[in-house]
């Protein structure tokens, strides 16, 4: 599965593609929320993730989601990654706790992807 790192917003088609090539219903994605762009595909959020930090990310702007495009705008993104576990930043869990970090992949994602 190709992971492509994505600046400029990818179509529905594109999209669908790498949906079906997948997981079928989602594609997984690791979000630089202040580069403000975002890895799409592959099988692991760490290999997007160290795709990113070999395109300059640094490790604390990146957090990793499953974007599920058939589904309704409010279930379309899932906060979850085994790289989100960060306690030493205070998020504890492999969902991303915080609202504000929330928000921004929202944004992120609804300008590029969906």
């Amino acid at each position: 599965m190709e992971i492509r790192i994505i600046r400029e917003k990818v179509s529905t088609d594109e999209l669908k593609k790498m949906t079906e090539e997948s997981f079928l219903d989602f594609v997984k994605a690791v979000v630089d929320v202040k580069r403000g762009l975002l890895a799409l595909g592959g099988e692991l959020h760490s290999d997007a993730e160290a795709l990113l930090l070999q395109d300059s990310s640094n490790q604390q702007d990146l957090w990793g989601i499953n974007i599920f495009p058939e589904k309704p705008e409010q279930e379309r993104i899932e906060f979850t990654s085994l790289i989100n576990i960060r306690p030493r930043e205070g998020n504890k869990s492999m969902e991303v706790q915080s609202e504000e970090i929330r928000r921004k992949i929202k944004e992120i994602v609804n300008r590029l992807v969906v």
